[in-house]
């Protein structure tokens, strides 16, 4: 079976470990900024092209600033997530705001910004003149129903809670053309971590002919076509990555066919990538704590699902390599563990690995976007720090692990010893 490799050695892990403890994500700057080049290459044909990282899939202002660098925006969806970007020295139209079920304070706050709002909602048109004002770019989030396949992650459109219909987006766009909006974005998203570049492409036809029908409707003009993300990464190491030139020379494609032959002016491509453009350059270092042989044998690691989530919320595989161990014959079936009080806190199970002992050095792999930014308090449990490994071979923190104080920070402890009962 390929093997997926590690940006570090044995040694110079265990140096790192000299000075951090376990459990921590580590993010590899160097193929981050490359992958973000490669990205942005491929869309070069487009003038205008843009892609607004998704915060969700790793909220540190450290990375946006490597992205910032690199000419990427950012896509936010909550008030913390404007915070971050605004802090990250990211305003105006390089935020694009998308969010749902939306609270006040967070259109207010998006306008202060004047960030590109992409609104989720025909009576979002409504609340966010009421509490913000509307501004003068508007951008609407399409939901294509039936029209397409959605996948496991995200579910099936028609049962998504996201997006207008086809028939509300055309009195949306009315709505607000009447209402004195004179530019105009629209966004769609039906997938996450999908490896067919084919499905983007016509994810593009669809918003492509949508834009040609809106124009000639309601006489407006669009400036970007809002693909978003959903561009997968190769989780297994035998499955093959997204093929960037395929979809992007096949969007291509489309926007000569439909956009340029109907004599449309230019239309700017815009994408909210996460997980592709960080995700395979996250790793979790954790040590074995325990090994446990009952009626399975069970690896307990010193991280749990409290670090990295998605094995147990969506049985996601994530790829695991012991250091030091890798030529060794995989040969022993573990459930890779943590020590959380529920059975699913698992990262891995029936998995083929070396045989493993306490103190053994585990690197769960792909943790770059969905990992760190998922994590959560249950059972006490503290999140762990984030590491930077630098281009010069480096490694600084860009966040500490939390302590126990921080877990206390939100109790009231002296109202305790007033409290009766």
């Amino acid at each position: 079976m390929p093997e997926k490799l590690l940006p570090l050695n044995k040694k110079q892990l265990e140096k790192i470990l000299e000075q951090y403890p376990t459990p921590f994500h580590l993010y590899d700057e160097k193929a981050i900024r490359e992958n973000a080049r490669a990205f942005k290459k491929a869309f070069a044909w487009n003038e205008g092209f843009k892609e607004f990282f998704a915060v969700k899939a790793a909220p540190n202002p450290y990375l946006m600033k490597i992205l910032k660098k690199e000419g990427f925006g950012a896509d936010c969806s909550s008030l913390a997530e404007l915070m971050l970007a605004q802090k990250t020295g990211i305003t105006g139209e390089d935020i694009m705001f998308s969010s749902n079920d939306t609270p006040a304070e967070e259109f207010i706050k998006a306008r202060k910004l004047n960030a590109i709002i992409n609104l989720d909602d025909i009576t979002h048109i409504k609340f966010l003149e009421k509490h913000a004002g509307l501004p003068e770019l508007i951008c609407l989030r399409y939901n294509p129903g039936p029209l397409k396949k959605g996948n496991v992650i995200i579910g099936h459109p028609e049962e998504s809670k996201y997006g207008f219909t086809r028939e509300q987006l055309f009195e949306g766009y009315r709505i607000c053309r009447d209402k004195g909006i004179r530019r105009f974005g629209i966004h769609t998203m039906v997938a996450s971590n999908e490896l067919d570049p084919y499905y983007f492409v016509e994810t593009a036809e669809i918003l492509f002919h949508l834009i040609i029908e809106l124009s000639h409707a309601l006489n407006i003009r669009f400036e970007f076509a809002n693909l978003s993300g959903g561009f997968g990464i190769p989780y297994r190491p035998e499955q093959e990555g997204l093929d960037l030139q395929v979809m992007t020379r096949g969007i291509r494609e489309k926007y000569e066919q439909i956009i340029v032959a109907n004599g449309f002016p230019p239309l700017k491509i815009f994408t909210e990538s996460g997980r592709y453009i960080t995700g395979p350059y996250g790793y979790l270092v954790s040590r074995v704590l325990h090994i446990k042989d009952t009626y399975k044998q069970f690896a307990g690691l010193d991280a749990c699902m409290a670090h990295l989530m998605r094995p147990a919320l969506y049985g996601a595989y994530h790829h695991i390599t012991v250091v030091g161990k890798e030529k060794r014959p995989h040969d022993v079936m573990y459930d890779v563990t943590g020590s959380l009080c529920e059975n699913n806190d698992k990262f891995a199970i029936d998995r083929m690995l070396p045989r493993l002992k306490p103190g053994d050095i585990v690197v769960i792999h792909d943790t770059g976007a969905h990992g760190y930014a998922m994590g959560f308090n249950y059972n006490g449990k503290l999140r762990s720090a984030e590491l930077l490994l630098r281009e010069d071979g480096s490694v600084i923190p860009i966040r500490r692990a939390e302590t126990v104080k921080d877990y206390f920070a939100t109790l009231d402890f002296k109202g305790l010893k007033k409290f009766k009962v």
